[in-house]
């Protein structure tokens, strides 16, 4: 047996030895068993050099950007169902960290008008892909309302245990910036020698921050590599979901894991919403009038070179899709 079969039989067995402990199942305890996390974990997927990609709803996704793009990737499974595998792997436990009055839980009523109710959660799921060189790890949900650092805790505790090395954090935040021009994605790293050794700039913000913020110190801290890509929503077009934005941000993860995602019905949309915005401003002159100066000032601050690297990152998507094809 190789030490490579040997390292991920023993993660296999840890895993297992904690969903024994989380779910108090098997692993030679009874049903009643009393539950010692704050995770239930359904299955232990194997994975190759997995990256931990996560976005929150809330104060951290401004113009439903980051959920959005999150959404995206969720829906890889049926656009390339052939060479794609997603499965809910873990669930957090909603009662210790959602602030129910915040976050309420949500009535649905199906065909046979039988209700279900939907709590607030943050859901973790495992995507295999076939044709790429690395799997994904997903997390979706809700920004937690209170205990952050048991949250991260639990979060990263399973990051570790799946050998994830990279954490990607995705958000959006409203700014001054033009609905008609391409959205621009801000790539930062935790700390300067992450920043460094994966060629992006280093974070120099400072202010209050959200569970992301809280992640990517954690895991500096675990010794885990974290980048955050923002990106930038026109705050007079933040009424709706910004399907542009999102897909901004699914072209800047695709540019930095050098993977291909299925986007075209994100790219209808995008063009839809901004043509919607653009019908609103022409109907409100002062809206206009803003919009053109944020226009100007764009145009004006772009580089020449700026246009070239665009179009050399939309033809490398393009190769990465055709030999996927």
């Amino acid at each position: 047996m190789s030490k490579k079969t040997e390292s991920k039989n023993l993660v296999t067995f840890l895993l297992g030895l904690r969903t024994g402990l989380r779910t108090g199942l098997g692993i030679g305890f009874g049903e009643d068993y009393p539950k010692v996390s704050l995770m239930e974990i359904f299955n232990i997927p194997s994975l190759r050099n997995p990256v931990m990609i996560l976005a929150f709803e809330g104060w951290n996704d401004a113009g439903e950007a980051a959920s959005g793009a999150i959404e995206q990737l969720l829906a890889q499974e049926q656009s390339q169902n052939e060479d794609t595998n997603l499965q809910l792997i873990a669930r957090i436990e909603s009662e210790e960290f959602y602030d129910f009055q915040v976050n309420r839980p949500y009535i649905n009523v199906d065909d046979f008008l039988v209700r279900e109710l939907t709590w607030p959660t943050t859901d973790i799921y495992a995507m295999t892909l076939s044709h790429q060189e690395r799997d994904l790890i997903i997390v979706k949900g809700d920004e937690p309302s209170m205990r952050w650092r048991t949250f991260t805790s639990e979060l990263l505790d399973l990051a570790d245990d799946l050998e994830v090395s990279l954490v990607l954090s995705l958000g959006s935040l409203l700014a001054d910036v033009p609905h008609s021009r391409p959205i621009s994605v801000n790539v930062t790293a935790a700390h300067p020698a992450i920043a460094s050794r994966l060629g992006v700039e280093n974070s120099t913000y400072e202010g209050p921050t959200g569970i992301l913020g809280v992640i990517s110190d954690a895991c500096v801290r675990r010794g885990i590599d974290a980048v955050s890509m923002w990106a930038a929503v026109p705050h007079y077009a933040s009424g709706a979901p910004s399907p542009k934005s999102s897909l901004a941000l699914i072209n800047a993860l695709e540019d930095f894991l050098d993977i291909s995602v299925e986007y075209s019905d994100l790219a209808t949309a995008a063009e839809e919403w901004e043509s919607e915005v653009s019908e609103m401003a022409r109907e409100d002159s002062d809206v206009a009038a803003y919009v053109k100066a944020l226009e100007e000032s764009k145009d004006a601050a772009e580089l020449p070179s700026v246009s070239g690297e665009s179009i050399a990152k939309e033809f490398e998507r393009y190769l990465r899709r055709r030999q996927q094809d």
